[in-house]
């Protein structure tokens, strides 16, 4: 007995205390994915890079509201969604705890609202979205920034209907400008031919008189 205990005091401890003391890991280890809702403009990126669709979004057009959703019991913990996120709104924990007594302890989720078509007046995007796009465009200095701001508060369809009824007054303008260019040519040419004929009027006249 005391030769075992003089080996195990030798050899010193095999295992761990966890459960009953925290188990140190690695700081590189990849845990719970932690959401940061102020950071998060509803983007969707780790939804789309998402492998095992543990990450969602949902949205509700009478609540003109978008819903991020994350289940953790999806999770492979691949650490795609905090590579995706050009805002570090999310990102992998140390945490791996994650036994719980009911499925839907295992679900978290963030609601975000929805910009209206200034147009339209349907949503079409998360308004943070669209504000970070007009604080960025407001670093931008010049008349095309100006311009597209106007139509961050429009939805797509409008948008396009908006572009082509602004390319259509380009061409009428430049087609009425080259008929005028046209009709001014053409009225300077006859002008021309008509001062010609009288001049030649003129110097025939002249040759009858001095015939006779």
């Amino acid at each position: 007995m005391l030769k075992l205990w003089k080996l195990e005091r030798k050899t010193g401890e095999a295992t761990v205390a966890y459960p009953f003391a925290p188990l140190p890991v690695n700081k590189d280890m990849r845990g719970k994915p932690v959401h940061d809702a102020a950071a998060c403009v509803a983007c969707a990126a780790c939804a789309v890079a998402c492998p095992a669709d543990a990450i969602w979004m949902s949205v509700d057009p009478d609540a003109e509201t978008i819903t991020w959703n994350i289940n953790y019991g999806r999770c492979i913990f691949c650490g795609r969604c905090e590579e995706s996120c050009p805002f570090e709104a999310i990102r992998l924990s140390q945490e791996f705890e994650l036994a719980v007594t009911s499925k839907a302890d295992l679900h978290d989720q963030a609601v975000y609202k929805i910009q209206e078509c200034s147009v339209c007046g349907r949503p079409f995007a998360p308004r943070k979205e669209v504000d970070l796009a007009r604080r960025v465009l407001d670093q931008v200095v010049g008349s095309a920034a100006a311009w597209q701001r106007d139509v961050l508060d429009v939805c797509p369809a409008c948008r396009r209907r908006l572009d082509a009824q602004r390319a259509k007054a380009s061409c009428d303008a430049a087609n009425a400008a080259v008929l005028l260019e046209a009709i001014e040519r053409d009225a300077a040419q006859a002008g021309g031919a008509d001062a010609a004929g009288a001049t030649d009027a003129a110097d025939g006249g002249t040759s009858a008189e001095g015939v006779r």
